[in-house]
């Protein structure tokens, strides 16, 4: 890929969620206004979801200001978010505004850290493994959380978009651990911002030296691995909806990587919609980070839906 697909995904995400509107590339669903926003809720910072490797996995939870987290009566939607940093930097932290955008429109909003890759250490799948792990403890810990486990979406960004696309697609890879294997790990509704979708295509010396060590696989000798890590070679009649954006100066993915799954969700059927922005790999623009904003909470109630 680009060479700066491995610097790529390492910009932050941090100033987020905050209106030009950007273009289409498929006709939207008849959506229903957007929930009004309420007033801030409440953020439940690192609970532990997990171990590996001796170390601890956690995520916030950003909670709706009118809605008592063991209050089982009207649950939830939830909805995963996935930062981003090439696999390798960051963490949660970055998704907090949206976190806070999404709780005040009536979702329950987890942003999860995942092992990240160093060196030789979390090589892939354990990031897929660490979200999929993520999801089913939402599900398991949903009458706790006030959460709908049949009505959850997953957000990521970059490297983070990689992995929200996979949760729509696979079912769980590794369901070794008793307490959590009657749980699924698919989510019902992804949005996909700025992700790489095929790792196939695009190479140059970098991006196959950083791949092949992250992957743990040379292509030439090993190309299964590197389509099992692509959300394009994942693509079937019952994937998840997506909600697919992308900056058509996106110097770090390749705009052709969305269009590439667009195009391949749509012709299985799969409901899919492209915007197509302009602006670059991290949104700079306050007016499209804030239509992302809208058309994230948009599509997500259309595809959730939340509680009146």
């Amino acid at each position: 890929m680009k060479t700066a697909i491995l610097s790529l995904l390492i910009a932050s995400w941090a100033g987020y969620a905050v209106a030009a509107t950007p273009q289409q590339a498929a006709e939207k669903p008849a959506i229903t206004a957007t929930t009004p926003q309420s007033e801030a809720g409440s953020v439940e910072e690192n609970v532990v979801y997990g171990s590996a490797n001796g170390a601890e996995l956690r995520l916030d939870i950003y909670k709706p200001a009118d809605r008592k987290p063991a209050d089982q009566h009207a649950p939830r939607p939830a909805i995963i978010l996935i930062h981003g940093g090439g696999w390798t930097s960051f963490d949660k932290g970055t998704m907090q505004r949206m976190g806070e955008f999404l709780s005040r429109s009536g979702f329950v909003a987890f942003a999860v850290d995942y092992r990240l890759f160093h060196g030789t250490e979390s090589r892939w799948p354990a990031q897929l493994d660490d979200v999929q792990r993520a999801v089913r403890w939402v599900r398991a810990n949903a009458a706790k959380y006030g959460v709908n486990p049949e009505r959850i979406g997953a957000f990521g960004h970059s490297a983070g978009a990689q992995l929200a696309a996979l949760l729509g697609m696979e079912d769980t890879r590794d369901n070794s651990d008793p307490a959590l294997a009657k749980y699924s790990s698919r989510v019902e509704a992804v949005v996909d911002v700025s992700g790489p979708t095929d790792f196939t295509v695009n190479h140059d010396a970098d991006g196959v030296a950083f791949l092949t060590s992250f992957l743990g696989a040379d292509y030439a000798k090993h190309p299964e691995v590197w389509r099992q890590a692509s959300p394009a070679f994942h693509v079937a009649k019952d994937n998840a909806p997506f909600l697919i954006v992308h900056g058509k100066r996106d110097e770090s993915v390749p705009l052709a990587q969305a269009e590439k799954l667009f195009e391949a969700l749509k012709a299985q059927g799969v409901p899919v919609f492209l915007e197509k922005v302009d602006d670059e790999h991290t949104f700079r623009n306050p007016d499209v980070r804030r239509q992302l904003a809208i058309e994230t909470q948009e599509f997500f109630n259309h595809y959730l839906g939340t509680e009146p």
